[in-house]
């Protein structure tokens, strides 16, 4: 069985997508990865073809849940044992992975990448959404994650069958505090993120507030009437 892949879902990366490929393959050669390209309109595909990626190219874009499900359908196939969500845009750190790893060879089904284990989180508009959704968890959950939002997570194998075997499994606080209610243990290690070098990112302030609003409504909400199919 393959032990470690990275998934990295990608949309109109270019400009970044290399520094993050090279960096793995260069650095960190003991894990695999995948690139999945979300229907990009830019050069990202291309980029990835010429420098000979292992690449799945999506012919129009599903937005990172569809992504990042496509590459836990390949993790899954390929009988991956862990699986860890990547950006594409530089921002996540490989040098984590590894106590990423082993806390989750600990026992737990999802370990998150958080900013805030050992660090104070700021008291910003934007993290004001994050202090949110750690207390609707919470609420809901009885458990306090402290970093929901952390686009960097880890999956044991699972996870990832069952993220590649359901619908609506997108990558998001509200999956995973819908996955603790039901017995996933999650756990969170301290880690550092780099600030975006090349184009930008979709979640600008509106976004951002609006994705928080989303994510507490489904959280308190939408999950109490969410539906679970085990494989």
């Amino acid at each position: 069985m393959k032990e470690v892949l990275i998934i990295i879902p990608a949309y109109n990366e270019e400009k970044n997508i290399a520094r993050v490929v090279d960096n793995l393959t260069e650095n960190y050669p003991q894990y695999d990865y995948v690139v999945i390209n979300d229907g990009s309109k830019d050069q990202t595909a291309a980029v990835c073809r010429e420098r000979g990626y292992h690449l799945i190219d999506l012919p129009v874009n599903l937005g990172l849940a569809g992504a990042f499900q496509t590459g836990l359908k390949y993790a899954d196939r390929m009988g991956y044992e862990y699986a860890i969500q990547f950006d594409a845009d530089g921002q996540h750190r490989p040098e984590f992975i590894a106590p990423m790893l082993e806390e989750l060879q600990k026992g737990n089904d999802i370990v998150i990448a958080s900013r805030f284990v050992t660090e104070k989180k700021p008291f910003t508009l934007r993290m004001v959404g994050s202090h949110l959704i750690s207390f609707a968890m919470r609420l809901t959950t009885g458990k306090r994650i402290k970093d929901p939002t952390s686009g960097m997570r880890i999956f044991d194998r699972k996870m990832i069958h069952e993220f590649a075997a359901n619908i609506n499994y997108g990558p998001e606080p509200d999956t995973v505090s819908y996955l603790m209610k039901h017995g996933a243990k999650v756990a969170e290690v301290q880690a550092e993120m780099d600030e975006r070098i090349e184009g930008e990112s979709y979640l600008n302030l509106s976004r951002s507030m609006s994705y928080m609003m989303r994510m507490g409504i489904s959280i308190l909400l939408v999950q109490l009437f969410r539906k679970r199919t085990e494989g």
